[in-house]
């Protein structure tokens, strides 16, 4: 007992140097997160790459508006390469403005491409920003995003939509 006691010890001390590095966000900051995902079957065929940029601007020290693009290729053997991609713009609220910020938000925006219905997608969003250095932050999110082509559809699409997870790299300047 008293080794794993002196062991959490040990760690916090080496992890609580690097987590006092960071600054957290203040009214005026700018953001640029990047993010990217693949995947392919055994045979490195089939194969799926994406990738998202996004760009924020912080309103208040707790409020952030952010543009987001995100590309997909679907490379399938035998078959054209198929291309879609996502703009969305969101609103985050920070519940906290330190090394640790996590975040409550939504977001609106549209999809398009190769085999993919166009159409419009919105939904809540809850996330979290670990900053590493002053600049610097590792950056975690899920998205439930919900399908729709017009207003009146909002309420139906929600029951029919889909979780976004992302994990990227964020700097602000």
């Amino acid at each position: 007992m008293k080794t794993r006691i002196t062991l959490l010890c040990l760690i916090a001390c080496a992890v609580l140097p690097v987590t006092a590095l960071g600054q957290g966000f203040t009214a005026g900051d700018r953001t640029l997160g990047l993010s990217g995902s693949g995947a392919s079957d055994d045979d490195l065929d089939n194969t799926i790459l994406q990738a998202d940029v996004s760009l924020g601007y912080f309103f208040s020290d707790n409020l952030a508006g952010e543009f987001r693009q995100g590309v997909s290729l679907i490379d399938v053997p035998g078959s054209s390469n198929d291309y879609s991609g996502a703009t969305r713009v969101a609103v985050d609220y920070y519940l906290g403005t330190q090394d640790l910020c996590p975040l409550v938000g939504a977001s609106l925006g549209y999809i398009y491409g190769d085999n993919v219905s166009d159409t419009w997608i919105a939904g809540p969003e809850v996330g979290l920003n670990w900053f590493v250095n002053e600049t610097t932050y590792i950056m975690g999110s899920i998205e439930y995003d919900f399908f729709f082509s017009s207003g009146n559809e909002v309420t139906d699409a929600f029951d029919d939509g889909q979780f976004v997870y992302t994990l990227g790299i964020g700097f602000k300047f």
